[in-house]
């Protein structure tokens, strides 16, 4: 990204002419560097969310790539834990979990300079609808049994018994599973539910990925009863302002010259 606004005459134009941004041109480098370190550190906060029967928990697929993760997303400035979870779960998933997270019921772990919190929200019914509010961030919801996530190691990065490729998922199964063995289910295990994980929604243009990872798919059924995707950016992007008057004059100083 760096090298591209290096190679773009009209961005460091824009940079020139602006006030507010000319004090910064030497100092593009740095700048980025700073961002990219701030970055990783920012901490991000989501849900596991599980059926009443506590055997399966709701993964999302990115956009991109083929790897599976929890609903999670990095915190606002002042935004409280639970409040990103919240925000997070209901962009990623269209979901709310308000009124079923409980603040204490919660795993967190660090992974280098980042904290992770993700907050356990149980007894979700299979047959909840599921769309994402934003576009082009994820491809998939579905729900994974537990037992097929378990992999070889607590790598960040692995897959489960059955090849599934996960992210931030294995280093919280031994807390969870231990949670579990503490809080009884709702309903009980049930003998008719497919043994393989069950696709609750998916985008029109993205690849299902492996077939032996979703064996049944819900999509035509709960996509019907979801209201169409919010075409507009995501809540935290919508209360986001400023003043954009020096940037248009910075525009017009740059084309004009």
């Amino acid at each position: 990204m760096l090298s591209l606004l290096k190679n773009c005459s009209t961005i460091f134009a824009v940079f020139n002419n602006c006030d507010v941004l000319k004090p910064y041109v030497a100092h593009i480098d740095d700048i980025f560097k700073d961002f990219t370190s701030y970055k990783v550190r920012v901490p991000v906060t989501g849900a596991i969310i599980l059926d009443e029967t506590y055997e399966r928990c709701l993964l999302v697929k990115g956009w991109k790539g083929t790897s599976w993760s929890f609903p999670r997303g990095k915190k606002n400035k002042d935004e409280e834990d639970h409040n990103c979870a919240i925000r997070e779960v209901l962009e990623e998933t269209g979901f709310d979990v308000s009124e079923l997270l409980h603040k204490d019921d919660n795993i967190e772990m660090i992974f280098g300079q980042q904290r992770v919190k993700l907050y356990i929200v149980a007894g979700v019914k299979d047959d909840t609808p599921f769309a994402p509010l934003t576009k082009k961030e994820i491809s998939e919801i579905a729900w994974h049994r537990l037992d097929e996530l378990q992999p070889a190691n607590d790598d960040v990065i692995s897959r489960g018994i059955t090849g599934l490729k996960l992210y931030m998922v294995a280093p919280f199964l031994a807390s969870l599973k231990l949670w579990i063995s503490g809080h009884p289910p709702p309903v009980a295990p049930r003998s008719d539910k497919p043994m393989r994980g069950i696709s609750v929604w998916k985008a029109k243009n993205s690849s299902l990925g492996s077939s032996s990872t979703i064996a049944e798919s819900q999509a035509s059924k709960l996509v019907a009863d979801v209201h169409a995707p919010d075409s507009h950016p995501g809540r935290s992007f919508r209360n986001f302002c400023f003043d954009t008057g020096p940037i248009f004059q910075a525009v017009e100083a740059a084309f004009s010259t």
